[in-house]
């Protein structure tokens, strides 16, 4: 069988070292010499990958406290870059609620809303000065938090949306109290406590939506259990989680969460993983085999040996992933930024024109003419448009967590969806890096059950890796093994076992007398890459079966979805040019670059990109790592090494290849709603701006302050309520 590319077998190191692999023998089972075995290649682990934490124990220290307790002084820090890490829609809550108490009788006895409405509110000696008293004290509680946002914004020379609100709310609370103290003209304090009480809603539910989409942090965060059932000798004591150290062993009883990465010492059960992988199905677990901290255990009782604790965990890692690509910007946020800051000195300069045009035109009427400058102020503010862009992106990020989708560049994530070829690496990627059984060929008078089933009792009690191979693909069909006795190896000859009355032999079939047509069926498969092996009983030949690099389960359906995206589909291997042509015809690849030596990778995807073509690179080995970095997207197999993972864009928790066509879902549908909010958050100002200077003044429409704010509000709710539309995809 041609030698596979070293890169596809991960490392098997001591469980202690930073990968935790459970260790495989490379000595040959007892007497385990015939020439079939010869065949194999470097040991590998066979513990299942999906257990395997390798996309996140490499990260570092994840905080994963509290926003709630942070000073609301801060909160608006760089709000007009969309950054609203340090917000707690509790206390906008608060202040709403309080607000909107208090703007009640500034509406009831403000004169001059009366006036508008054509009513006459209650009045007493002193109740022109209640909307004063009450509008001032809005200012001081719900008002100033926005003024201690635009202070931030002005030393950081980045005026935004903060910097807008408060230009607006001191200039109408200015002009108000000159107004009460007699300056001639109509007081602002109705507009000025439904301004802040409104957009103090508005901040209350985006707040409540950003908060939402970092949910996920925090769900991550409860998956690993308070306390852990320690093993100490013969007793086990129930111990914190913080307790533990690396090297304890831990009990694991049914249906609990595992405490800290580890692995299986004793014990056979499933595990579930998915709100760590996003797969659905349960994953067997026995000795030897890595299991993540934070996923539930089944029905069978575990022990397992702690080897990652903290902020070592994959929950950890996965965590520390989602936070920096929360905090990283796409190419449409940094557009949304850019929008933000040009549209303050839009506003500004607006207002300026404004209040020019209308001195001119409306001279002997300042209030008037204030409360048009006022207006366009309050409607600039670009609050929608910078929730726009972060909100989906969180959102997006938080969502591909849950489906183990990691993404650890928003850029990444905006680039796939223009991807137009998807190059896989071959072994552990397409395939499981492991042997199987790939074909059970009987000779005439032999069903397939039945060399299938003798085959696998000739080797049930050998430990190597062909005969793991052939027993487990007899198990999982079912087969009942019937009993060998006097097993024995023969030098040159094979295995041998007799089962009833008869003597069996399981060997190369060199010394054998081979039917011509199962011959060239065996030298085809042989020249696919196969490894081939013949049962016999004395000089009849009863059949042959086939062992290769298993095929993922998964992986014809992750290439057919991708075909049906329109995309192109390719495979990168180091394997001969049969072994790749063998696999891509099982899969329905048309394209693969075969015999590829690892320093020749990154050449060929920069080949793939000559014509202009995006390219996206999946791959999990060290020698993948310059392929994911040329690639215009790297995408990580969870399973993959530190490396590997290191230089892709987005690491897919799981070994499952159809992550790939989910990604490129995601990614379509992320760019379909941060246009979208861009849309309605940059339009609703190309349209309320002249609105509220007064430019249909002629024909009878007019704008005033409050429904600026509302105007303004409700783009910000609109462009928050289409952000979370983003949750119904379902990947």
């Amino acid at each position: 069988m041609p030698q596979h590319e070293n890169h596809d077998h991960p490392v098997v190191e001591p469980v202690e070292t930073h990968h935790h692999h459970a260790p495989v023998s490379t000595s040959s089972t007892t007497g385990h010499d015939h020439d079939h075995h010869a065949h194999h290649h470097d040991p590998v682990s066979t513990s299942s990958t999906t257990g395997h934490d390798h996309h996140a124990h490499h990260h570092a220290p994840v905080s994963t406290s509290s926003t709630t307790g942070h000073d609301h002084h801060d909160m608006h820090a760089g709000h007009g870059g969309g950054d609203h890490s340090h917000h707690d829609p509790a206390i906008f809550r608060r202040k709403f609620w309080l607000s909107l108490i208090l703007t009640i009788p500034t509406l009831v006895f403000s004169t001059g809303l009366q006036d508008i409405l054509g009513l006459a509110g209650p009045r007493f000696p002193g109740s022109q000065f209640i909307p004063a008293v009450f509008g001032i004290a809005i200012f001081l509680y719900g008002g100033l938090v926005f003024l201690r946002g635009a202070v931030t914004e002005l030393k950081s020379r980045q005026p935004g949306m903060m910097t807008l609100i408060s230009l607006a709310v001191v200039v109408a609370l200015g002009y108000s109290v000159a107004v009460t103290l007699g300056l001639p003209g109509m007081d602002f304090w109705w507009e000025l406590s439904t301004l802040i009480t409104i957009m103090l809603l508005g901040h209350w539910i985006e707040m409540s939506a950003v908060m939402g989409a970092q949910d996920a942090l925090g769900e991550l965060a409860k998956l690993l259990p308070d306390e852990a059932d320690l093993v100490h000798g013969d007793h086990v004591m129930t111990v914190p989680v913080s307790q533990l150290k690396l090297g304890d062993v831990v009990l694991v009883r049914p249906g609990a969460a595992i405490p800290a990465d580890g692995e299986v010492v004793d014990g056979e059960s499933h595990v579930n993983e998915a709100l760590l992988t996003g797969e659905s199905s349960s994953v067997s677990k026995t000795t030897g085999d890595a299991v993540i901290g934070g996923s539930v255990n089944g029905s069978g009782a575990l022990r397992v040996r702690v080897t990652k604790l903290g902020d070592d965990t994959a929950v950890a890692g996965i965590m520390k992933l989602v936070a920096d690509a929360q905090a990283s910007k796409s190419g449409a946020q940094l557009l949304a930024d850019r929008a933000a800051a040009l549209l303050f000195y839009v506003a500004l300069g607006s207002a300026v024109i404004t209040l020019v045009a209308w001195l001119i035109i409306m001279p002997g009427d300042p209030a008037f003419v204030l409360e048009r400058v006022v207006s366009v102020l309050v409607i600039a503010c670009p609050h929608a448009l910078g929730l726009a862009i972060p909100l989906v992106s969180q959102i997006s990020t938080a969502l591909g967590a849950r489906k183990g989708i990691l993404v650890k560049n928003r850029l990444a994530l905006e680039v796939a969806r223009t991807i137009d070829v998807v190059l896989f690496d071959k072994t552990g990627t397409l395939t499981t890096g492991t042997q199987g059984v790939a074909a059970v060929v009987p000779a005439d008078g032999t069903t397939e059950q039945e060399l299938l089933g003798l085959a696998a009792a000739v080797e049930a009690q050998s430990e190597h890796p062909i005969a793991r191979a052939i027993v487990a693909e007899a198990q999982s069909r079912g087969l009942t093994l019937a009993k060998a006795t006097g097993f024995a190896a023969q030098s040159g000859r094979g295995v041998t076992a007799t089962i009833g009355k008869r003597e069996l032999t399981v060997s190369s079939g060199r010394d054998l007398d081979l039917p011509p047509a199962l011959a060239a069926q065996g030298a085809e498969l042989g020249a696919g890459g196969a490894t081939v092996v013949y049962l016999s009983s004395g000089t009849t030949v009863l059949g042959m079966l086939a062992l290769a690099d298993t095929v993922r389960a998964e992986s014809r359906e992750a290439v057919d979805a991708l075909k049906q995206r329109g995309v192109r589909v390719a495979m990168l291997t180091g394997d001969s040019k049969a072994v790749g042509a063998w696999v891509a015809a099982q899969l329905g690849i048309d394209e693969v670059h075969a015999e590829v030596l690892p320093g020749e990778k990154s050449a060929v995807v920069k080949a793939l990109q000559a014509d202009g073509s995006k390219v996206a690179m999946v791959g999990d080995g060290v020698n993948d790592a310059p392929a994911l970095a040329q690639a215009d997207v790297g995408i990580a197999i969870g399973a993959g090494t530190d490396v590997a993972i290191e230089s892709a864009g987005i690491v897919l928790a799981s070994s499952d290849p159809r992550g790939v066509a989910r990604t490129l879902a995601l990614s379509r549908a992320t760019w379909r709603k941060e246009l979208q909010n861009l849309f309605w958050a940059t339009g609703y100002n190309a349209i309320g701006i002249p609105l509220a200077a007064g430019a249909l003044f002629g024909v009878g429409i007019l704008m005033p302050p409050a429904l600026a704010a509302v105007f303004m509000s409700v783009s910000t709710i609109v462009v928050a309520a289409n952000a979370q539309l983003l949750r119904r995809l379902k990947l």
